[in-house]
């Protein structure tokens, strides 16, 4: 009876397409099954038969040599590669918004890859701008992120909304973003958000570029904090040493409780990781990479000594060494190297969302040693909220310190079976410093008075109602909200339960509310 009511309906909505008039509105009424996103055409060059397999085959290196380690028998898949491709993106009444451009597509991103559907980057020939992002901003590089893991399909982009209305009062970039449809080789593969690269560019994360093969210091470097940087080659990534690995205080706003955490491991036999940076900008020299490896190191060495040795440390002229300054208080030594108010911000995002990652990855800096460039380390570019926002069990009723917290490893499990636990030593370093959390709270007063969370929730459920027909054709193709074994050990146990993306964006909803709350009721200056 269920499938006759709908080959009716279909057949009913076609003939009301063929008898009402052409304009635009007349055609979405009368079509309820119309999509309401825009739609994003990717068409191979290739018309090879198994084309296709550049986007559904394809997972990260790094992470199916992890998988062959443990698992008998693993066939190991290609690597993420290029293909070429024509990319048009019509609006919601088919009328043209970018008609069949030139450019290569590939599969991206790290444990995303293992999924079905599968995160993917555009890389175009000439630099476009889609759907206005980022003030109409004209880029080569665009990303399409697939939400597989996140039932509402919202944690980003209501993160990043979020992130946008804070961070842009202090010149910082965040990813901008908007849902489409995406088709490829007219095969529907369903909604993805579309978004803005994290790279260096005038338009995203501005700072000073190299000229080709300009091995002087003098550039701006670009940075994440990331547990995958042992895979980069020698001029892209570097260890820390978080001075000396020194002991830190977690901020849970209750001082403590006397409980401290090395940042990386002490021993052989502890199981946290080794942690680094990934230099994610272009370095062309050796003396490059050990510039911006030494810089680093002691900037957080001047963090640690201000906050935990009430010492005062700067640099010498060349941004070489460092020496202790008795004509300058600790919390200027820090200001002098840090852009305190990104680290304020980033720290406010971070503890708003309660993102899994925390420690991990996905958590960004650069450094601008140009001309123009400030020569502080500066916080920008949140990234990656999929696990965020109670998607897996953090915070999971909304209280609690978190970000510069002592936290469980991204998996979470038992002790007994090799988890750890661990901390953000960016975040944490300072965050018991009372000058900086009245910075803190001022940035988030003036969030909240200006209603900056309330349109994040209100955007969840606009989104989730708005899109509705879209997200139920998404979860018809892929149905991994109900059929998600490979990754529903992650899931906290109210985002498990959820059975369609209405339900999945009323949790999200719900939690951040609750959040808001709980933050407000900590920060908001009366």
């Amino acid at each position: 009876m269920k499938k006759a009511t709908q080959i009716f309906s279909a057949a009913l909505a076609a003939l009301m397409l063929c008898s009402c008039s052409a304009s635009k509105g007349n055609n979405k009424e009368n079509n309820p099954s119309a999509g309401a996103l825009p739609v994003l055409s990717i068409e191979t060059v290739s018309k090879e038969k198994n084309v296709l397999d550049f986007v559904n085959k394809p997972v990260a290196g790094h992470v199916s040599q992890l998988i062959a380690s443990w698992t008998p028998g693993y066939q190991i898949p290609p690597e993420p590669y290029y293909e070429d491709c024509l990319i048009t993106l019509r609006d919601t009444d088919g009328s043209p918004l970018l008609d069949s451009s030139e450019g290569r597509v590939k599969v991206r991103g790290n444990w995303t890859t293992t999924y079905d559907k599968k995160p993917l980057r555009i890389k175009f020939t000439e630099k476009q701008n889609l759907l206005g992002l980022n003030d109409g901003a004209e880029q080569r590089n665009w990303l399409l992120l697939a939400e597989y893991k996140d039932g509402s399909m919202l944690r980003n982009r209501a993160a990043l909304y979020a992130a946008r209305e804070i961070m842009k009062e202090d010149g910082l970039f965040v990813a901008d973003s908007q849902l489409v449809s995406v088709e490829i080789n007219g095969e529907y593969y369903g909604v993805y958000l579309l978004s803005d690269m994290q790279q260096v560019s005038s338009h995203r994360v501005n700072i000073t570029e190299p000229e080709t093969d300009y091995t002087g210091t003098d550039i701006g470097y670009f940075m994440e904090y990331d547990g995958y940087f042992y895979n980069e080659d020698e001029l892209h990534g570097f260890p820390l040493d978080f001075a000396d690995n020194a002991p830190l205080t977690p901020f849970d706003g209750e001082g403590g409780g006397g409980r401290t955490i090395d940042p990386l491991p002490k021993d052989e036999y502890d199981p946290k990781p080794q942690m680094g940076m990934t230099i994610k900008s272009t370095v062309n020299s050796a003396e490059q990479h050990d510039f911006i490896e030494n810089y680093v190191n002691n900037v957080y060495k001047i963090m640690y000594e201000a906050a935990y040795n009430d010492k005062a440390y700067v640099f010498d002229s060349k941004y070489k060494n460092i020496s202790l300054a008795s004509n300058i208080t600790p919390q200027q030594a820090v200001e002098n190297v840090v852009d305190v108010d990104s680290l304020a911000d980033m720290y406010i995002i971070s503890e708003l969302t309660c993102d899994a990652d925390i420690y991990w990855s996905s958590f960004y800096m650069d450094a601008d040693f140009g001309a123009e460039g400030s020569k502080k380390l500066r916080f920008e570019a949140p990234w990656d909220f999929d696990s965020a926002m109670g998607n897996k069990n953090r915070c999971i009723d909304g209280t609690g310190f978190y970000a510069a917290n002592i936290v469980p490893d991204v998996d979470g499990g038992p002790e007994e079976n090799g988890a750890y636990y661990t901390i953000n030593p960016w975040l944490a370093v300072i965050a018991n410093e009372d000058w900086y959390q009245d910075i803190v709270k001022e940035k988030w007063t003036k969030a909240y008075d200006s209603g900056v969370f309330q349109r994040t929730c209100q955007l969840i459920t606009d989104e989730s109602s708005k899109y509705k027909g879209d997200f139920t054709k998404n979860y018809d193709k892929w149905n991994n909200i109900i059929n998600n074994e490979i990754f529903a050990a992650e899931l906290s146990a109210p985002a498990n339960e959820c059975t369609n993306q209405a339900e999945a964006a009323a949790f999200l909803h719900d939690w951040l509310e609750k959040r808001v709350e709980f933050l407000n009721s900590q920060w908001h200056i009366n």
